[in-house]
């Protein structure tokens, strides 16, 4: 038992690594674009439905307004998505692709999905992956 107690043996410290991982390949592939990590999750939200609220796009990625706002707004400044208000009720706001973020998503997505496969991670076993931290943050989150 005094062995689970290792490091090597702890699954938050691999989990915790290998985002550390994933952080730097997706730096080195988004950089070229000028995009960050979470503004990448922004764009995959938007190109799966446009026209969405500040509220909706943050549940859908799991960030507050606290941390979207400025990050919107930086994006709205390179050309990557617009803010506007809603004249029908003026407390929401929403986020819509400008021309580049419809652009650019072939070339980012490429790019993507060249550097997955660089890493040699087979489709069964991206979906095996995906399926288990699917299945690990649901029982997290019922913990939470």
């Amino acid at each position: 038992m005094d062995d689970f107690l290792t490091l090597d043996k702890q699954l938050c410290f691999a989990i915790y690594e290998t985002a550390g991982k994933f952080s730097k390949l997706y730096t080195t592939i988004l950089q070229p674009f000028g995009l960050t990590y979470p503004q990448y999750l922004v764009l995959l939200a938007l190109w799966e439905k446009d026209k969405v609220t500040m509220k909706e796009l943050g549940e859908k990625i799991r960030l507050g307004t606290g941390t979207l706002t400025p990050m919107i707004s930086r994006m709205e400044a390179n050309g990557w998505v617009q803010k506007k208000r809603s004249t029908v009720d003026e407390r929401n706001v929403y986020i819509t692709l400008q021309q580049k973020g419809i652009d650019e998503k072939g070339n980012i997505t490429t790019k993507v999905s060249e550097a997955i496969q660089t890493c040699n991670i087979e489709r069964e076993e991206y979906e095996r992956l995906m399926q288990q931290l699917t299945i690990l943050q649901k029982k997290l989150t019922k913990l939470l």
